[in-house]
């Protein structure tokens, strides 16, 4: 962890990259608003000629994740591209189209939900008739816990279903409170002994799309960088991709006055590594 360095802002180390992989909940807004600072270092970012392309494990695509930035403040000068989890999600569904689909969501009503799924011609069923299950989150993310689905998860395990996480992420800052997202059933789903198949970070279907976007500026992964606050997802994924990363202060944890110490033993906790670490992402 000695190499770990902590730059006062991006304008330090923009000069080595020519592309930057940028999480979007806990980066640059919160849910609630768009951090200032860190748009506006992704914008200089891209004056100075780099490109960027959002990662994001919302487990919807990309144009359902973009329409929130308006309202939160998140300006269009921000970034180039976007890809989320629910992009390569909908990948993998498309090579199931011949599977009955049990689904677990994040909306019982299925109307934001159903963006994920729009226009595949997939056949949905109950988990006594189906070959998988597709987990968007927790039914009700403001007042369950995902100790609850247990019991609820255990029969397709048993039958052995196949679970798809369409956002590996455990937890999520809306505001000042975190909520329970799609990955903590996975991890409950796992340790039942059931298989998870996970299209969003930490693995790498979703960084070769990112990728594909990128074009002509990922051909040299030497000269791409990683943001995020996630030890789990984001530095993991990042390292195991080969690519550098800078982890940012402002999502998950909240720090106190000793950054450095707090970060250092974050990561340590998580056996990840960065290459840089901020308090937030500033220029």
């Amino acid at each position: 962890m000695t190499d770990l360095k902590f730059p006062g802002g991006l304008s330090e180390i923009a000069g080595h990259y020519d592309a930057i992989l940028c999480d979007v909940w806990g980066v640059i807004h919160n849910g609630r608003q768009a951090f200032d600072e860190a748009c506006d270092a992704l914008t200089n970012f891209r004056k100075a000629g780099g490109k960027v392309c959002l990662i994001t494990n919302a487990p919807v695509p990309k144009a359902q994740v973009v329409d929130l930035f308006e309202p939160l403040g998140v300006p269009r000068s921000v970034y180039d591209d976007c890809v989320s989890s629910g992009d390569a999600t909908r990948n993998v569904l498309v090579r199931h189209r011949d599977k009955t689909i049990w689904r677990m969501g994040a909306d019982s009503g299925w109307e934001r939900d159903k963006f994920l799924y729009e226009g595949l011609d997939l056949t949905f069923g109950e988990p006594d008739e189906a070959d998988m299950l597709l987990c968007i989150g927790l039914r009700d993310q403001l007042r369950d816990h995902p100790s609850q689905y247990r019991d609820e998860l255990q029969p397709g395990v048993d039958r052995g279903l196949p679970m798809i996480c369409a956002n590996p992420d455990k937890q999520v800052r809306v505001g000042g409170k975190l909520l329970w997202c799609a990955g903590a059933l996975a991890e409950i789903y796992e340790d039942l002994g059931g298989e998870v198949i996970y299209p969003g970070k930490p693995h790498s279907a979703i960084y070769q799309l990112c990728l594909e976007r990128l074009g002509d500026a990922a051909e040299d992964t030497s000269r791409i960088l990683c943001i995020g606050d996630s030890p789990a997802t984001d530095m993991r994924g990042a390292r195991q991709q080969g690519l550098d990363r800078l982890y940012v202060g402002t999502g998950l944890k909240e720090h106190g006055e000793d950054f450095k110490a707090e970060v250092t033993d974050l990561l340590a906790d998580y056996g990840e590594t960065a290459t840089y670490a901020m308090t937030g992402l500033r220029w």
